[in-house]
Parts: C-alpha cells; structure tokens; sequence
C-alpha cells in the first residue's frame, strides 16, 4: 500500500481512510472475505495513530464493510453493500490458488524496500553505487546487435552466451558444454522450473536449518514437504528414512550461504554429495555468491565433484553486475536442460535477448572480471566497516562470525529480541531489517545484516537505532523480570 491520508486536508485523517477503503471495495481490490493488516500495520503505513485506525475502522464496521473475528482479525465482510455483490470473490479464488501468499513480514519487505526514505540493512542486493553503470552505458556502444540475436531466442537461451558461460564456469572447476546450460531470468526462476519440472506434489526438499527457501516458496507453493536437515555421518540413514519411497531434492548454497554466509568445508560437500549419489537424490546447488568471496580459493563446488549428472548447478549476474538484467542460468544434464527449456518457453517465451548480449560481451571482453575484482574490494571495505560499528555498540549482546564474503553478517542476539514487534518498531524508524524468524521459524535471535546495499552514514545510523531499540526491550525485560 503506497497511499496515506493527507493532513493538509480539511477532511479528517480517519474519514480519508474510511472513503479510501471503501474505494477498494467498492473496485473489487479489497474482496469480500479478504483479511484485513493489523492496526498497528495500517498505523505504520498511513502514518497516523493507532486510535485513528481503530476509529475508521470501527465507522466502516458500522457501514456493514467490515467485521471483526474474535481471534482471526478484521475482515472485509462477506457480502458488503448491493452495488458491491457483482465483483466475483477473488479472495475464494486466491486462497485456493496453487501459489499461496509470503508471511506478512515478507510482504511488508518487498512494500518497503521500494521506499527511498528506508535504512536497508537487511536487502540482498548490491548499492546503487557499487553498480557498474557508467561501464554498462558506455559498453552499449560498443555491442554490435544482430537482427536474429534481439529476436526471440533459441529455448536455451542465446547459444553466444551459453558458449562464454562454458569458458567462465570452466574457471571454477565446471566442465560443461552450451547443450547442457539454460539461460533463466535469474536464479529464482530456475528454483521454479525445477518445482514445476522436475517433482511431483507430495515431494521431499531437504535444506538447512536456516534457509533462503523459507522466505520464497517455490516448493511450498508446489506442494512440496520441505525437511531440515544438516551434514554429518548419519546424514545417508536420515535422508532415507524421510524420503521412504517419495521423489526428493537436496537445497545447498555451499559458498557464501544465504542467510548465514558460512562456507561449506570438503568434508561437508563430500559427506552430502556421497550420501545423495547412493539414494539418487538430486542436489541443487545454488551457487550465486562465490565469485563474492574476498579470498579466492582453490575450494571447488560441488558440481565439480559430480561425474553422473547428480548436481543442478545454479548461477547468476544478479548479485554480481546487475538484478536488473535478470540473467541467470541452470547446468544440467541435457535431457533435464530440454525439459525445463520447454517450461520456460510456455511461460515467458526466453529471457531478454537484450540483456544475454550484454552479458555475452561482458563475460568475452574481460569487463567482468575486472568489475568483479573492484566489487570485491568494496564489499571487503564495507564488511570491516560494520564489524567495527558492531563491536563499537552490539559486542555486549550479540555476536557473529567474521564475513568470508558476499552480503551478508548473520548477526545473533545473546536474547530473543528481534521479534514482530521489533521489526514493526524499527519500520517506524525508517529502518528495514531481515529478521531470523523469515529464514527459521521462530528463530528470534538472528537478523541477516547487510551491508551491501546502504551508504556508510546509513549503515552507522542504522545500527545506533537498531541498538537503542533492542537496548529498551532488554531493559524492560529485566525490569519485568526483577
């Protein structure tokens, strides 16, 4: 929700609500049976005071709009005024959609990271300003176009840029040929193709405790059983046990994990590679972040340990060069590639024929490599920045381990402090954060903190209110508790 009542009207705040609401009614945006945000939501997002909501809210219930649910919330009713009743029931009609709806923390992020007047420290993506946009307007010129290559492109994807993904990937350890690549408008759909491609409802996805699957739902909303899992000797006995006869997947970011950012040992890579191999369970490993490590290591994937097609290996520009250019891209064995190439093209028809060009030339030209070695250097300088900003304020009651690389520090109060309440409260600051309990239900200790995407004013204030706020909450809670 982008609009909020003007106060410089004559009309009262809780009537502009009140005549705002009924407007969504009325368009068949708010459908009957639809649930309702919070009061303390709508207070934060039309920035009024709670008893400003309670009021509009209480004229609309005695307009018939909405009811309140004793133990469920506010909903708009059922069946509201005459001219309304010829809107079909959406809310029917998306509750029982196959894709169900991100928890409302989730929806709450998305809304508001597109505010500029947010602190971000919790968004995983790069800064406006660690982009290389100067280089990619001026690489513009330099791309010659050919009428074919900005047409539709092969199911594939564009066979140029499949064929420098097999020389850059070749780098990292990966042996692979362009038949064995799709090119995917990023590493998201490619989790999607692979749900709606490659399992059946009903399926296991084994992932870790805290994982990046938890707060996007590919699988869920496929109707896949999702299991927590973790490496170690029995790991064989426990996927067996929990797959029984069913068709499974194993989740990995072995490098630079999203949420935690810890790095997988061989050992690690090989006891889950061994145990998978036995029981035929595919990996998908999601392989975003490594070219983001600040220490380039000989520490190979797990898709170069592969000699039998085991491994699905997923990458991307999107936390490298630009979100924006929405190339990513799937290597896997060629009758799995055709497959999803298949799905992908009765979905979206291909990727932009735009951006694969502009990949193409940068990954040929050496720009990429360049950019990545500056991106690097930057990230690096940002990481020792917050450590020394969290040492300076947060040592006493939280603690983390020493960035490797990529985005991300996954910080952990000593008390579960980074609740609904917080993340609402630290909204009110104009500060966004990623709490624990989005990876990990009911994880109140963590907030994934990054420190990619803010300026070094906002990383600093970001932290000093988060650290005032979580300093009252604990000092009210000793106060309770004495």
């Amino acid at each position: 929700m982008t609009w909020k009542p003007d106060k410089q009207l004559s009309v009262t705040l809780h009537t502009q609500i009140v005549d705002w609401f009924t407007a969504q009614i009325t368009s068949g945006d708010f459908t009957p049976g639809m649930k309702c945000p919070p009061q303390r939501v709508l207070a934060l997002q039309f920035e009024v005071n709670r008893s400003t909501i309670n009021t509009a809210i209480e004229e609309l219930k005695a307009r018939g709009l909405l009811e309140t649910r004793i133990g469920a919330g506010t909903f708009i009713t059922e069946n509201p005024w005459q001219p309304m009743l010829t809107h079909p029931k959406w809310n029917q009609h998306i509750e029982a959609s196959v894709h169900k709806p991100n928890i409302d923390t989730i929806q709450l992020i998305n809304d508001y990271e597109q505010r500029l007047d947010m602190i971000r420290i919790g968004t995983g993506e790069l800064s406006p300003e660690l982009l290389p946009t100067a280089q990619l307007e001026h690489s513009l010129q330099k791309i010659v176009l050919q009428s074919r290559a900005i047409g539709y492109s092969e199911p594939q994807g564009s066979k140029s840029l499949r064929e420098s993904l097999c020389i850059h990937l070749k780098k990292r350890g990966i042996e692979t040929t362009p038949r064995n690549i799709l090119i995917v408008s990023g590493a998201l759909q490619a989790l999607q193709l692979i749900a709606l491609g490659l399992l059946e409802k009903g399926s296991v996805v084994f992932h870790h405790k805290a994982s990046y699957l938890n707060s996007i739902h590919p699988f869920q909303s496929a109707g896949m059983q999702m299991v927590t899992v973790k490496p170690h000797k029995q790991l064989k006995q426990i996927l067996q046990m929990a797959k029984r006869n069913r068709q499974s997947l194993y989740y990995a970011i072995p490098t630079l994990d999203n949420p935690t950012g810890r790095n997988w040992s061989t050992e690690e890579k090989t006891t889950v590679y061994e145990a998978c191999k036995e029981l035929s369970i595919p990996i998908i490993e999601d392989d975003v972040y490594y070219e983001l490590l600040f220490e380039q290591t000989e520490e190979q994937p797990l898709k170069a340990l592969d000699q039998n097609g085991q491994v699905l290996s997923i990458g991307s520009v999107s936390k490298t060069l630009s979100p924006g250019l929405r190339i990513g891209w799937i290597v896997a064995p060629e009758a799995v590639i055709k497959h999803l190439a298949d799905i992908k093209m009765q979905t979206d028809y291909g990727s932009s024929a735009f951006s694969q060009e502009i990949v193409t030339y940068w990954l040929t030209s050496g720009l990429y490599e360049q950019h990545l070695v500056q991106l690097r250097n930057q990230l690096k300088q940002r990481a020792k920045f917050v450590e020394d900003l969290l040492e300076q304020y947060v040592q006493d009651i939280a603690s983390w381990e020493q960035p490797k690389g990529g985005f991300y520090i996954w910080l952990r109060f000593d008390k579960p402090v980074i609740n609904k309440a917080l993340f609402l409260e630290l909204l009110q600051h104009k500060v966004l954060i990623n709490p624990g309990y989005i990876y990990q239900p009911n994880d109140f200790h963590h907030l994934r903190f990054s420190y990619a995407y803010a300026t070094f004013e906002q990383l600093e204030e970001g932290i000093k209110i988060l650290t005032t706020l979580v300093q009252s909450k604990l000092t009210h809670s000793d106060e309770k508790n004495g």
